[in-house]
């Protein structure tokens, strides 16, 4: 985009305000023939220095024709051309510009559909070439990507694409830019935004994935379940060995029952004879114990 300066405006008012001194200094009869014809010149000379005056930002390149033929590339900042012979066919913008594509109803290589959005992230490394040897290089890339997109998409399995999109931007980049590099510009990077699927294949893969977690969630149980068992098989072999240390564990399980607010515990008559509780009664007098202890933890802070 060619810009817009006020140096040629200046050039143009410094010039000819000259040629009017000039003249009302040869002349203070401004209207003479020779003091018009002074402005006349001053003003034509002001007019092809302004024509000729061209300022590009930072930015920008401008590709300068002469006669049709390419003749230089010019900027940043002031420069000037020959008016009439040479003219600025294009103004080249070098800084990184970023182009959306997308690809729709695209089929995998499974034969789904999806519709893919990425963003291109480029610049022109040669002006030159992107203003000669392509008619339109902004067109041209996007044209360019999508159709590379829809090669991508249809050598991709559908599983793949939703896991790899890193792969597949850098596939995407590389294919881009082989295409891209004779025309003088140079791809950044690529990135894909977004891959949409069929919603009834949506719905299929949801059902899916949830009974992969449904079984895997009872593969754990059942692995856990074999562990405790392995665990419970230990505990026996080391109490088989320690009658005492069987009576104690039995004894602490039957107390941490009836510290739970229980005042009935059944206890099978077996439990009974090897824990040695002398009967219901031995039963009833650990049951009155415990309610007793509670009693005292309540009463305790209350007195205190």
């Amino acid at each position: 985009m060619k810009n817009r300066s006020s140096i040629a405006t200046l050039f143009f008012i410094v010039i000819a305000g000259l040629g009017l001194a000039l003249a009302f200094a040869i002349n203070r009869d401004l209207s003479s023939g020779a003091s018009v014809n002074t402005i006349v010149i001053f003003t034509l000379i002001g007019i092809l220095v302004a024509w000729s005056t061209k300022v590009a930002d930072q930015w920008s390149r401008a590709i300068v024709l002469r006669l049709g033929k390419f003749q230089s590339l010019k900027g940043p900042g002031l420069f000037f051309i020959v008016p009439i012979f040479d003219y600025i066919p294009y103004w080249i913008d070098i800084r990184v510009i970023t182009t959306s594509f997308k690809a729709e109803k695209t089929l995998t290589k499974d034969t789904v559909p999806v519709d893919v959005d990425a963003v291109l992230f480029w610049k022109v490394v040669d002006p030159k070439k992107a203003a000669l040897d392509v008619a339109d290089y902004s067109s041209a890339i996007n044209w360019a990507s999508q159709t590379a997109l829809r090669d991508v998409i249809g050598k991709t399995m559908l599983a793949d694409m939703l896991e790899g999109r890193d792969k597949i931007s850098s596939l995407l980049q590389t294919i881009i830019d082989e295409r891209t590099e004779p025309w003088g510009i140079n791809v950044i990077s690529v990135e894909v935004k977004d891959v949409l699927i069929p919603q009834g294949l949506e719905a299929a893969m949801s059902m899916q994935a949830q009974a992969e977690r449904e079984r895997q969630a009872r593969v754990i149980l059942g692995d856990s379940e074999r562990q405790i068992a392995e665990k419970f098989n230990e505990a026996a072999k080391s109490y088989s060995d320690n009658p005492t240390a069987f009576h104690l564990r039995a004894m602490n399980m039957l107390y941490e029952g009836l510290k739970t607010n229980s005042t009935i515990v059944i206890v099978p008559s077996t439990a009974v004879e090897s824990m040695g509780l002398g009967g219901l009664t031995g039963t009833i007098a650990l049951t009155d114990v415990v309610q007793k202890r509670k009693v005292d933890n309540t009463v305790k802070p209350e007195s205190t």
